[in-house]
């Protein structure tokens, strides 16, 4: 299966699932429900969900229990950008070639839709009938919490205007994106390993380094990308003066640590056989992509 096809199936999995998650409970108000679609069900990659269904497959998981942490997870990243966007944030207006939420509604319900999709996001995961619940919960907000996704936007915000070095921004890099999206390869492998499984520690490694790999190349799309083919405004990064790796470290050498990221993550799926190659060609598609 081509790495293309491999996305195309996960995408055609998740938006059947997420558009399922909201019929767990009614909405009363009609315009959050609106707002809360509209950021998720509006397109996107999917490739945090897509990372939860190869990684489970990579260790034998059977794909049903696999789509409620895929859905989670993918609720969360809506949420974040949700917020990302926000004034107080980035102030974005695009978002997948659409406007962003508070620009298509209005920043009061931006902030509601973005809090409600993150508790939909552990109503989804907790309503999953696993055996390693508490573990895929306990994943899920290490990674969205203070101690990743939400602690790297902090970092994030702190460093506008200011030049972090190369380890710092790796820091900022690795909480803010990185932190997710190694949730997502550690969660498809949780619905069947052991947290102390050497499989797992192998999948980690691996989802650390795409992690910080994806944020690289998005910098660099930043720079290179336009904002019809990214979906969301080109040179967004430079205007607001954030800390980025092609502006610390140039175009080509932000290009050869992507690179170097890409052969850590490929060495640690070495263990795990030809089961793990829909992996291995998401880690190139990571940074071959054009949005």
């Amino acid at each position: 299966m081509s790495v293309q096809a491999l996305i195309n199936e996960g995408q055609q999995r998740i938006e059947r699932v997420l558009l399922e998650a909201f019929t767990l409970a009614p909405c009363p108000d009609s315009r959050l429900e609106r707002a809360m679609r509209y950021s998720v069900l509006g397109g996107g990659k999917r490739l945090r969900p897509v990372l939860v269904y190869a990684a489970g497959r990579a260790v034998g998981a059977d794909m049903a229990m696999l789509d409620a942490p895929a859905a989670a997870v993918e609720l969360i990243h809506a949420y974040s950008l949700v917020h990302d966007d926000l004034p107080a944030m980035d102030d974005d207006d695009l978002r997948r070639g659409q406007p962003t939420c508070h620009r298509a509604f209005d920043e009061a319900t931006a902030i509601l839709a973005g809090d409600a999709l993150q508790a939909l996001a552990f109503e989804v995961l907790a309503s999953a009938d696993h055996p390693r619940l508490g573990a895929l919960i306990r994943t899920l907000g290490h990674a969205s919490g203070r101690s990743g996704m939400a602690g790297g936007q902090a970092l994030d915000l702190a460093a506008v205007g200011n030049r972090p070095d190369a380890e710092q921004l790796s820091v900022l890099h690795r909480h803010k994106t990185g932190a997710l999206i190694t949730a997502s390869v550690r969660l498809g492998a949780l619905v069947t390993l052991d947290e102390s499984d050497a499989r797992l520690e192998a999948l980690t490694r691996y989802g650390e380094a795409i992690g910080l790999a994806f944020q690289i190349h998005d910098d660099i799309l930043d720079v290179t990308g336009s904002t019809d083919v990214l979906g969301k405004t080109q040179g967004a990064d430079a205007k607001r003066n954030k800390p980025t790796y092609p502006a610390l470290l140039g175009l080509d050498e932000a290009k050869r640590k992507a690179q170097a990221l890409l052969d850590e993550a490929l060495d640690a799926l070495v263990s795990l056989g030809d089961d793990a190659r829909p992996l291995a060609d998401l880690a190139r598609y990571m940074i071959e992509r054009d949005h």
